[in-house]
């Protein structure tokens, strides 16, 4: 072995480790129930971290459960969309 190289079972290691398995863009949108060209849209935005191996593109599951939590709707933010009751006229 080389001096550069590095054993793949170190770099499974390394990378499986902490990030637990990749996903695939199908895979990641099916998960969130977008469309591909939504989950393109958040990768290009820097909302969702993405990884290119060559002409594959692949997200840590744990960047996407991360995701997930951090679009949270927090209680009472919601407000501004349903409108006030009806007030009976004359009153």
């Amino acid at each position: 072995m080389r001096r550069h190289e590095t054993p793949v079972g170190l770099l499974r290691y390394a990378f499986m480790g902490d990030s637990g398995r990749w996903l695939s863009t199908k895979e990641a949108s099916q998960l969130l129930g977008v469309n591909l060209r939504t989950l393109y849209r958040f990768i290009d935005e820097g909302e969702l971290p993405a990884y290119k191996f060559g002409r594959v593109i692949r997200l840590r599951e744990l960047d996407v459960e991360r995701f997930v939590e951090s679009a949270r709707i927090l209680p009472g933010s919601l407000e501004h969309l349903y409108p006030e009751p009806a007030r009976p006229a004359g009153r």
